[in-house]
């Protein structure tokens, strides 16, 4: 088994680009929920943890805690925007409400390089994207890093291991930013860059045989891509005791069903049970007929909006308003799309 990184989710819409970055640097990183236990984190092995960012703030009722028993794992911490306010407050610090939210670019002055800002330059732009900051370290820590809106933009406490950055250092907008992830993985963690996408795949497989043993699996397959990987990863890993089914409900694209057939049960030789569910819906000619006829019933609807007083300038075009007169050739051109619609004469 790969070494592994937590990462836990505090409700970022960033945590994902987070773990990514985590594998990008070959170290294996796992997304926990945010009250994970630290029994649960000894368990799995882990060898370092990572706060993601979040839309809360620590101070509110509904605000996502860690297990305060996280800290005393023994293993490195790096807290990512919410994740160091986290930090600081259940470690002894003080957050507040900044007086000007950071939003967007700011520009980091890097006071002392360490451990995670080695080999990098002293001045950095990054993403910022918090209201709160941190007002008074904790014990044990010191400032690294500040932005013209925090003095605590990056904090550490090197005897525990434990790095805060207000920042965002997972987005492309933070200069060297998985510079600064590496350097707390490598650097920090000691992570030996032990794992690949061969890895997931073989983990992935042995995970399955263990769950079904002897036991067999039914798919539902559409042929999208999520279906499709989960198709492929179990029956490397089962073999025939997969069965997959692909309903045709009669709204699919030309020849697709023919292509999942071919794909599927020719060429990765699938136990593929294709149903022909299309007589349960409308048949094509029927479902025009509807469309027409809603068609036909909203269109009142629409000419009593239309009525407004709006007129559409299309460049040289001009459309004429609903309810105005119409010349003789564009009643014309709409009785012919219009069969059986009066139309209002122009003088």
């Amino acid at each position: 088994m790969p070494q592994t990184i937590a990462v836990l989710d505090f409700g970022s819409q960033l945590t994902q680009v987070i773990a990514r970055r985590a594998r990008e640097c070959q170290v294996y990183s796992k997304i926990f929920h945010y009250a994970t236990s630290a029994a649960k984190l000894r368990e799995e092995g882990v060898i370092g943890i990572i706060l993601s960012g979040g839309p809360q703030s620590v101070y509110a009722k509904t605000a996502p805690h860690p297990d305060q028993a996280i800290f005393e794992l023994g293993v490195p911490v790096l807290g990512i925007c919410y994740g160091v306010q986290l930090m600081g407050h259940h470690l002894g610090g003080h957050v507040a409400h900044s007086k000007a939210r950071e939003y967007g670019h700011g520009n980091l002055t890097i006071q002392k390089p360490g451990k995670l800002f080695a080999g990098l330059p002293k001045k950095l732009r990054v993403w910022n994207s918090h209201g709160d900051k941190l007002e008074k370290l904790p014990p044990g820590f010191r400032a690294i890093g500040t932005t013209d809106n925090s003095p605590y933009a990056a904090i550490e406490d090197t005897k525990r291991g434990f790095y805060g950055i207000q920042f965002h250092p997972e987005v492309f907008h933070t200069e060297r930013g998985v510079d600064m992830i590496r350097n707390f993985l490598l650097g920090v963690c000691g992570a030996k860059q032990d794992w690949t996408t061969k890895d997931f795949i073989s983990q992935s497989v042995a995970e399955i045989c263990a769950q079904v043993g002897k036991g067999r699996v039914i798919l539902g397959l559409s042929g999208g891509v999520d279906s499709s990987v989960a198709a492929a990863l179990l029956h490397k890993a089962i073999g025939p005791q997969l069965t997959c089914v692909f309903v045709d409900n009669g709204l699919l694209r030309k020849g697709e069903r023919d292509y999942v057939e071919k794909l599927y049960g020719k060429h990765f030789h699938i136990d593929l049970r294709v149903i022909d569910a299309s007589r349960l819906f409308s048949p094509p000619p029927q479902r025009r007929q509807r469309a027409g006829a809603e068609t036909q019933n909203h269109r009142p609807h629409v000419r009593k909006r239309l009525r407004e007083d709006v007129e559409v300038d299309q460049g040289q075009r001009r459309i004429p308003r609903a309810g105005h007169a119409l010349s003789r050739r564009h009643r014309e051109r709409l009785d012919r799309q219009q069969p059986g619609v009066a139309h209002q004469d122009a003088p």
